[in-house]
């Protein structure tokens, strides 16, 4: 009985899914992610601490 509650489950994701990206204008969560890691990355280049140099060396 769960084989087939899931596989339901399942395509009727799918398919309330595909009706979505067809009908409505739905981002692109590739992109979306990409530009989310540039940005923090940006963000983490700007306010890292500065190093502490060792005066061993």
């Amino acid at each position: 009985m769960g084989l087939i509650k899931d596989t339901f489950s399942f395509l009727v994701g799918t398919v309330f899914g595909v009706y979505l990206a067809q009908n409505y204008a739905v981002p692109n969560i590739r992109k979306l992610a990409g530009s989310g890691l540039l940005i923090a990355q940006h963000i983490e280049e700007t306010y890292r601490k500065p190093k502490k140099r060792n005066d061993d060396d």
